[in-house]
């Protein structure tokens, strides 16, 4: 596809990031040159210098011929403003990357009166996941699947757990739960593994399963899988009022502390049933007088990465609290992954999952096409939900039958509200919704697992 990229903040960088990976056609635009020439540079993508909302800016970038459009600036009127124009000289999809909490409430409208294909939220997108979190606060990460009905869970193995030193084999015979072990992180592999691969402690395991089905198996190797009762928010940004706006309609009671006493006004009217808190959440004593001793969450959301981590790092020596870390560089992703940071959001990460897989979807808009997708561990592996339609030629043959790519495991068929854990004798058909684990990148539909035939 040959796509525009208006804006290459951190966003905008982690998409082209990804997109150019996947062999399309990529030009980008910024007002600033030195970050096109070393973005381009870096990604072998073209470069426009200017302002993505002028006509002639955007002719420039070939809007005429341009398949899709992502407006991705820090300004969500620019970006609207820039979808409108190529949407009217171009007739191309556009994507807006849109913040505001006062847009949020009409997005619908926004969306349908513009022509836009998708609003991305980076914001309120990392928010959800971070409140899908705080409801199972046994997970590291949550990722979900037909429309919520099937979720990947990702979570560490506890020193003296019954699954240390237990092959996933025997597992089923040990807990009986209906679930699938489809990855594990092991320092810095990155492995999909067979029935004879053995747990240790300290390894990040991710299963998969309907919501039900999970609960039950966190229970029967004893994880505590009661909900938070109460969170602590540093940081009262655009994020954070996403965030409390969520939690509390599940009951959850929220305390934000910030910094800006103007945003703390703002904050106290939009959330009256939330504790505002005028204060340095990163002063120790200020923290120690909110009770972060006695939290059943801690989410740390300031704008400045290493302020949330070591945050982070001080709560996890005071509190047996559920600790969220909010991460916006991933330089260092290794690092951080190795520390004791409970589960870490990224939240250019969750937008560029969204992004990579409405672009997948639109590549094979007549197949078996990406509805979900999602990485769950950095770039090494990707999970995916398929749709399958008629006639695909993965239905109807056992999975044993089947010559499937190595490295990629068919993790879950949903269907007629069913969570089926498949096995050798299991079939594929048509209306299913299939979920794929993956450590090869770039699949577009359901018959890329399948090796070519020669």
């Amino acid at each position: 596809m040959r796509i525009i990229i208006v804006g290459c903040g951190k966003v905008g960088a982690t998409i082209i990031s990804q997109l150019s990976k996947e062999g399309h056609d990529i030009t980008i635009v910024d007002i600033d040159r030195d970050v096109v020439e070393e973005t381009a540079n870096a990604y072998d993508v073209m470069g426009v210098v200017g302002n993505g909302a002028s006509y002639n800016v955007l002719k420039d970038a070939g809007i005429d011929t341009a398949d899709l459009l992502l407006a991705v600036t820090d300004s969500d009127e620019q970006n609207l403003l820039t979808c409108l124009i190529a949407k009217k000289v171009g007739g191309c999809n556009t994507i807006a990357r849109v913040r505001n909490p006062i847009y949020s409430e009409e997005v619908r409208f926004i969306s349908e009166e513009l022509g836009l294909s998708m609003i991305i939220n980076p914001e309120m997108t990392a928010a959800q996941e971070i409140a899908r979190i705080l409801r199972f606060p046994a997970a590291v990460k949550i990722d979900t699947f037909a429309k919520g009905k099937v979720e990947i869970l990702k979570f560490i193995v506890p020193e003296g757990s019954l699954l240390d030193g237990c092959a996933l084999g025997e597992i089923s015979k040990k807990v009986k739960a209906d679930i699938l072990i489809c990855t594990v992180e092991r320092k810095e592999e990155a492995i999909i593994p067979n029935g004879s691969f053995v747990l240790k402690a300290g390894d990040k395991v991710s299963i998969v399963s309907s919501p039900a089905h999970a609960r039950e198996f966190f229970k029967r190797i004893g994880i505590n899988i009661q909900r938070v009762r109460d969170v602590l928010i540093i940081g009262g940004g655009k994020m954070a009022y996403y965030l409390a706006e969520m939690l509390q309609t599940t009951g959850i009671q929220v305390k934000i502390i910030e910094q800006d006493e103007e945003r703390c006004k703002q904050l106290a009217d939009s959330l009256p049933k939330a504790q505002i808190i005028c204060g340095d959440g990163t002063d120790q004593d200020v923290l120690l007088e909110e009770g972060v001793t006695r939290s059943d969450a801690f989410v740390s959301l300031t704008g400045i990465d290493e302020e949330n981590i070591l945050l982070s790092l001080y709560v996890h020596t005071v509190s047996n609290a559920k600790i969220v870390t909010k991460v916006n560089r991933s330089a260092f992703s290794e690092v951080i992954a190795s520390m004791d940071l409970g589960s870490v959001i990224y939240p250019k990460y969750i937008t560029a999952d969204h992004i990579v897989r409405y672009v997948r979807a639109k590549q094979n808009a007549e197949g078996n096409s990406v509805e979900s997708l999602y990485h769950l561990i950095d770039n090494k592996v990707e999970a995916l939900e398929f749709k399958v339609q008629e006639n695909a030629p993965v239905c109807n043959i056992p999975l044993e039958k089947l010559s499937i790519k190595k490295n990629v495991l068919v993790a879950c068929i949903y269907r007629d509200e069913k969570t089926i854990i498949p096995n050798g004798k299991s079939e594929i058909k048509a209306g299913d919704t299939v979920i794929v684990v993956s450590g090869i990148q770039g699949f577009h539909d359901l018959s890329d697992i399948l090796e070519e035939k020669a």
